[in-house]
This record gives C-alpha cells, sequence and structure tokens, in this order.
C-alpha cells in the first residue's frame, strides 16, 4: 500500500489519499492543477513535507535511490541523459519481454536522437516497469499514443495492476480512467477535491 499523509509542497497541498496493492485511482483536473507536481512530490524529486510510506516503511527510512526504485515515476516528458537508448536501461533487468510487448525490440541499441515522442513515451514506461517497482506513479501515459498502442499500455498496466501494485495515474481521458482505474479523484488548486468509483 502506498500511503501518502498530509503531503505538502509551496503549490501543492495539503493531500492524503492511499492507494492499495493492486489498485489503480485516477487523478484528473484541469491543466494547471498541480497533478504532475504531486507526482513529483511523491517521488521526492521537489522539497515537500509530510508522510509518505510504501507497504508501513516510510520514505524517510530509505536512500532516494531506493525509493524511486521501488515507487517509480513516469512523466509526461520522459527524461534522457545519454546518446544511446541502451545506456538508459538497468543490465541485469529483464527488459526483453517489455520491449517486444510495446513493438521496440531493438530499440537499446538505437540513438535517442531517433525517437520520436511516443517511441520515448513507450520506453520510459518499460524502464519503470523492468526495475519491478511496488508502485506506480504514471503522467498522461497514453497521451503521445495512437489507439493501438494505448490499448497496449493500458494492458500493461492491467498486469501490474494483478500482481499486487499501486498504480496512480494522471489522464484527461475520462474513458481512460474507466478502463483502468477502480476510483478516480478530482484535482483543482492543488488540493484534491472529491472521489468517484469507476468500475473496471
Amino acid at each position: 500500500m502506498l500511503e501518502i499523509a498530509e503531503l505538502e509542497t509551496r503549490h501543492v497541498g495539503p493531500i492524503t489519499v492511499d492507494v492499495a496493492g493492486g489498485e489503480c485511482v485516477a487523478v484528473q483536473g484541469p491543466s494547471g492543477a498541480g497533478k504532475s507536481l504531486l507526482f513529483r512530490a511523491i517521488a521526492d524529486l521537489d522539497p515537500n513535507t509530510g508522510d509518505v510510506r510504501l507497504n508501513g516503511k516510510s520514505r524517510e527510512e530509505m536512500p532516494a535511490c531506493d525509493w524511486r526504485r521501488q515507487v517509480s515515476f513516469v512523466p509526461a516528458e520522459t527524461g534522457w541523459w545519454a546518446d544511446r537508448v541502451g545506456d538508459h536501461f538497468d543490465a541485469s533487468g529483464d527488459v526483453e519481454g517489455l520491449l517486444e510487448a510495446v513493438e521496440l525490440e531493438d530499440a537499446l541499441n538505437w540513438e535517442v536522437s531517433r525517437l520520436s515522442t511516443g517511441e520515448r513515451h513507450r520506453l520510459g514506461i518499460v524502464r519503470a516497469l523492468q526495475v519491478k517497482p511496488a508502485a506506480l506513479l504514471l503522467d498522461e501515459p497514453t497521451a503521445s499514443l495512437d489507439a493501438r498502442m494505448t490499448d497496449v499500455v493500458e494492458g500493461l498496466i492491467k498486469q501490474q495492476l494483478a500482481a499486487g501494485v499501486c498504480v496512480l495515474i494522471v489522464t484527461h481521458d475520462p474513458e481512460q480512467a474507466g478502463r483502468i482505474a477502480d476510483r478516480s479523484v478530482k484535482m483543482i488548486g492543488g488540493r484534491l477535491q472529491s472521489e468517484t468509483g469507476a468500475a473496471r
């Protein structure tokens, strides 16, 4: 379980929300509401206060790098720091099946500069899943994808849920929230305003 209590930054919060293992919570709201900033705070990428726990263990009890492997954040625009795609992946991880699932089997040998926006995003999701996180924070994970590849990525998310992973997803698509989320919360002005159930 991912437990977030009184999480607050300069622009967001205080936020309190829990996500159980195998549960998907969709965070919706207008642009500028603070959704991405909330995810960055949970991942401890921006200064914040509050109590954030994963399966009962406080974020403060582990090194930041360990926290970010267990609570994996895929931003709307993925980051790339080396020229070659393969240099961004854990050599010890099992990545072949994930790459095949998103139809990018040969991508580890490619140059980052040749990647389209959609390819970068699919690879960012693979990079997050490769480390087998206990929680996933997905910011608009299919915004740059066509309908077929959206189905593929939603299938990967459902596999993670079946394996007991906690998932928080930002989506502007209410139909997507209905397909994969157990419940939705609305964010306005940096605060969570309401919650609704969603069947999947």
